[in-house]
């Protein structure tokens, strides 16, 4: 007689949602916020003063609104992160539509200081129009993340964290200028030197958030996940570019025009 066992098959346990909140979250958002700050002022404060002691040309006029439009993105950010931890939410919300518009302003200017900054140098030794493919990398990685930031605002988990890796993504300028050229001199040229040079420090921001969502969530944030892996393919597809002689050929065009 033939005995057949049958084996009743035990559906997976259900994930659980990400948790929204967490009691570290009050501190860790405002932490990461002067962090950035700290980020900025280290890298462009010496810079402004070598500048001005120095007899180099004055910087156009696209310079100084790029940098007011920042800076006042950045208050912006802090006296929402600000609201949020406090409780103010309705007060948060409120400043919503001056957000996008200013997120739109961080975007358009700093395609403008770009070009007038780049060309500003054309003629000279430190004509470098391979270079837009990084500034504008930076704008491109902001201007996404912020759009998705602001399409998952009733998500706030995943809303502040996409602010959060917007910001971020602007960064690269400050690190460069304050750690850049010694560690150019420490690797070299390259694409993968490269990389490293200009975006090893902002990553290290990125994965930050992160190994906070790993140690208080025991798992990441998908929207993390995605804003994250986008950021470091355009920061490679940058980096690559910035060697390509096709890039070089569009981007002197581009400069000539402008």
């Amino acid at each position: 007689m033939a005995t057949s066992i049958t084996a009743t098959a035990i559906p997976p346990r259900p994930r659980k949602p990400f948790a929204g909140g967490h009691p570290a979250d009050r501190n860790f958002f405002l932490t990461y916020v002067l962090l950035i700050w700290l980020a900025v002022l280290a890298g462009f404060i010496p810079d402004m003063i070598r500048h001005i002691r120095s007899s180099e040309p004055a910087y156009p006029i696209s310079i100084h609104v790029h940098a007011a439009i920042t800076l006042g993105w950045l208050a912006l950010l802090t006296s929402q992160t600000l609201l949020v931890r406090n409780g103010l939410l309705r007060l948060h919300r409120s400043f919503g539509t001056a957000g996008a518009l200013l997120a739109v302003a961080v975007v358009a200017i700093g395609v403008w200081a770009a070009l007038s900054f780049e060309r500003l140098a054309m003629g000279t030794p430190k004509f470098r129009p391979s270079f837009l493919s990084i500034e504008w990398s930076n704008l491109i990685e902001f201007g996404v993340l912020a759009a998705a930031a602001i399409s998952a605002r009733s998500q706030p988990s995943a809303h502040k964290r996409l602010i959060l890796l917007a910001t971020i993504s602007l960064t690269p300028a400050a690190f460069n200028r304050a750690i850049g050229r010694s560690l150019h001199e420490l690797l070299g040229s390259g694409v993968l030197q490269t990389f490293i040079q200009i975006f090893a420090a902002t990553d290290l921001l990125v994965l930050g958030i992160g190994a906070y969502d790993l140690w208080s969530r025991r798992r990441v944030h998908p929207a993390w996940a995605l804003g994250a892996s986008f950021i470091v393919v355009a920061q490679l597809t940058a980096s690559w570019l910035y060697y390509n002689p096709t890039w070089k050929l569009l981007a002197t065009g581009i400069l000539r025009s402008w």
